[in-house]
């Protein structure tokens, strides 16, 4: 127990007490005990060097891994590390449990890494009784689950949380297992500058003194920041002894313990975590544990706020800048527009809509798709849409325009290709934007305000829609060329027909029609009844519709409702039926909706909606009995597109969609058939189908006229059974009320007409 000279070896006195030494070496990876401290870990009682696994398996595996954190964060504090152990035997009981209080100290590596040793003590206590399971005691395990829960909750919190607000909300609600804090600020660092931005239980203004300090001030905080350092202040007495020249600051807050902790994401200090408590905190390992823990996720957490908020300032500056707002009023039109991009990643895709004034005093609406969805397909949607206002502006016909822009495209893309440092493996490595060569579709109408005339041109785009001015919606199919980009010298046919007072054309992207598991023929059903809706409030956007700082830059021209006491049959709310059309594919918000269509952003969707004003809009009040508009389609069939018959006959069906007489309807679908296919068998020339309704429902009267540019005269024929023509005129004399052909100066026009009637005027046993 004694020396030669009397005096007591120290290693004899932590013997006598049942304390030992070790020295543990993470640079070797060697761990040295002295005889006790073997004898503790359950090895023979003698000093001993062992590989630092040996010892490891000494240790229950959960204890270790929460005594490898703690010591961790005393490397990055610079305090000790106190640890509780239990240690195991080969058969994988606890034979008893330990104390360790160990100084880490950081070794660095010539390399530049670093490593620590850990030099200390390890002390057996009476908590279990040796042969017990390796289940916590009852105090341990229950801190321990209440820290895990805890945790957990606030880590899957703090991950779902979308701005510095949310981030900050949550921090503020944080109850800590045992010792919760009633006062939580958290700072941020500005060049040379610290500021509050964001506390938890002051007043409003109190963050004043703090709110632009330096960081050379004697604050905790200020020098958490300096250092990367936590600094834990468990008494009045510690913070007036390490910070005197603050110490008023805090004082009037009237709490007893703080802790400080650095706020530290990649390596770099982007602010300070203050935590204040009104009844005295000691700190102790497993509650430092805790508040870094929390302090990491909250610096983490804050990192990713700041980012997505950048993000979302940028994305939203580049859609703003790439969708413009629609121009002025035009006098007897009116127009709205939605732009909604796809769901994550830069919020911006390949779909645009516009409007170019020309130079004939005409505008043009054009809307457009580049395929993809990434920032590739942004910057050539970008480029496309000025080289199409460009292109317009000069004054080039819709076709022309077209063309032009299809070469541009092909040869930017080609361009892009041709770049060594953008193809996967060259200069500049490997590319994730890098694709084939893009296309983009295109629809670019020419509009006369004055005559409602519209031109239009198409590239692989989907046609327009026509909502007439009794409510009825139809497709307006049109003559199209390929998308653009694909062949640079391709030509674009055009069709022309007119916009009626009080009917409302929509120009949209695939994305409008197929999102939500949606095909073209599905999707347009959905967009139909939208679109046939009676949508005349003129009060503000549909509930839970899209606006511009939920769904992206929305452009508008002035909007007034229509009058008051105005039929049913009046031209919609455009901006309420853009919001509605929006809703339809998202549902009411896409935060809130459930089922298949929750946050089902396929793909980006422009919209434009054009209307024509009804002539005698604002003119006065409206008639007691306002007569019904006629309803009224034209349709050009060529020589070289036999297929758009079955189009004519499209049309027809969805012009008398609630046609009473569903015999008769059919009977006009035959007619107009046989009568568009012997313009195309017997003349050289197109056909032209004008169809028009008029009059109330179930007293209308139907119209439809084929004409071309033959001067022969159709005549009745007596085909055979087997005969695959000849029949025409005999249907027309079966089935038509009236029929006629008229003789024009170039050609002619062959004409029938119905008139509408119910069943029980046919059939009185219906």
């Amino acid at each position: 127990m004694t020396c030669k000279d009397g005096r007591v070896r120290t290693e004899d006195v932590l013997a006598a007490i049942a304390t030992g030494l070790w020295r543990w070496d993470n640079a070797s990876g060697t761990v040295t005990l002295d005889g006790e401290a073997a004898r503790l870990l359950g090895l023979p009682a003698e000093p001993v060097v062992l590989p630092e696994v040996a010892v490891r398996s000494r240790f229950h595996p959960v204890d270790w891994n929460e005594v490898n954190g703690i010591i961790n964060l005393a490397v990055a504090e610079g305090t000790l590390a106190e640890a509780r152990l239990r240690i195991m035997d080969v058969d994988g009981r606890v034979l008893r449990t330990v104390r360790s209080r160990s100084k880490p100290l950081e070794n660095r590596a010539p390399d530049g890494a670093t490593d620590y040793e850990l030099i200390g003590t390890i002390q057996e206590i009476a908590e279990p009784q040796p042969g017990t399971t390796a289940a916590h005691t009852p105090i341990t395990g229950d801190w321990r689950r209440s820290r895990e829960a805890f945790l957990l909750d606030a880590g899957r919190a703090l991950a779902e949380a979308r701005s510095t607000a949310e981030v900050l909300r949550v921090a503020a609600s944080l109850s800590m297992p045992g010792f919760s804090p009633d006062g939580l600020a958290v700072f941020g660092v500005a060049g040379d500058r610290l500021s509050v931005i964001g506390h938890h239980g002051h007043d409003p203004g109190d963050e004043g003194p703090f709110s632009d300090m330096p960081l050379e001030t004697d604050y905790p905080a200020a020098e958490v920041v300096r250092t990367g350092r936590a600094i834990y202040l468990a008494t009045p007495d510690d913070y007036k002894r390490r910070f005197p020249a603050s110490w008023p600051l805090a004082q009037r807050f009237d709490r007893v313990s703080w802790a400080f902790l650095p706020l530290i994401v990649a390596g770099r200090t982007m602010g300070a975590w203050m935590a204040a408590f009104k009844h005295p905190a000691s700190f102790s390992p497993d509650e430092r544990s805790v508040l870094t823990t929390v302090a990491r996720m909250l610096a983490q957490a804050l990192q990713r706020a700041g980012v997505a908020e950048s993000e979302r300032e940028l994305t939203t500056g580049l859609q703003r800048s790439m969708m413009p707002q629609l121009g002025p009023e035009i006098p007897g039109m009116r127009i709205a527009a939605r732009y909604v991009p796809t769901g994550g990643g830069l919020q911006v895709g390949g779909d645009w809509y516009d409007m170019i004034p020309l130079p004939s005093g005409r505008f043009a609406l054009v809307i457009g798709d580049v395929q993809g969805h990434d920032v590739r397909a942004a910057g050539l949607m970008g480029q496309l849409r000025i080289a199409v206002r460009a292109y317009a502006s000069e004054g080039h016909r819709p076709d022309a325009v077209l063309s032009r822009a299809s070469r541009f495209l092909a040869g930017l893309c080609s361009s892009y290709e041709s770049d060594p440092s953008r193809e996967p493996g060259g200069a500049g490595g490997q590319d994730p934007d890098f694709q084939s060569p893009r296309f983009a579709t295109c629809l670019y109408v020419e509009c006369d305000p004055e005559t409602g005339l519209l031109e239009v041109a198409r590239a692989g785009h989907p046609d327009p829609a026509i909502r007439m001015a009794d409510g009825t919606v139809l497709m307006r199919p049109t003559a199209g060329g390929l998308p653009l980009g694909i062949v640079p010298d391709t030509d674009y046919p055009t069709t022309r027909f007119t916009l009626e007072p009080g009917e409302t054309m929509m120009l949209c992207t695939d994305g409008l029609i197929e999102t939500g598991g949606h095909d073209l023929d599905t999707g347009w059903a959905r967009l139909r009844a939208v679109l046939e809706s009676d949508v005349h409030a003129p009060e503000g956007p549909a509930p839970g519709a899209a606006t511009a700082d939920a769904a992206g830059p929305v452009g508008t021209a002035h909007l007034a409702g229509p009058p008051p006491g105005s039929p049913h049959f009046e031209p919609p709310h455009l901006e309420r039926l853009a919001d509605l059309l929006v809703q339809a594919v998202h549902g009411p918000s896409s935060h809130h909706t459930t089922g298949p269509l929750a946050d089902r952003r396929e793909d980006d969707i422009a919209v434009v909606l054009l209307c024509r004003e009804s002539v005698d809009l604002g003119r006065g009040p409206a008639p007691a009995h306002p007569a019904r508009p006629a309803r009224r389609t034209v349709l050009t069939v060529a020589q070289v597109e036999p297929e758009r018959i079955s189009g004519a006959r499209q049309q027809i069906r969805e012009l008398l969609h609630d046609w009473a007489d569903p015999d008769q309807l059919d009977s006009a679908v035959l007619m107009v058939s046989e009568m568009v296919t012997n313009v195309l068998t017997h003349t050289d020339g197109d056909a032209l189908l004008v169809a028009e309704a008029v009059g109330e429902l179930g007293a209308r009267r139907l119209r439809v006229e084929v004409a071309d540019g033959s001067d022969e005269l159709p005549h009745k024929r007596q085909p055979g059974e087997m005969s695959s023509s000849g029949r025409g005129v005999l249907l027309m004399e079966m089935l038509a009320d009236t029929w006629g052909v008229d003789p024009r100066g170039e050609g002619k026009s062959i004409w029938f007409e119905l008139h509408e009637q119910s069943k029980t005027d046919v059939d009185p046993e219906f």
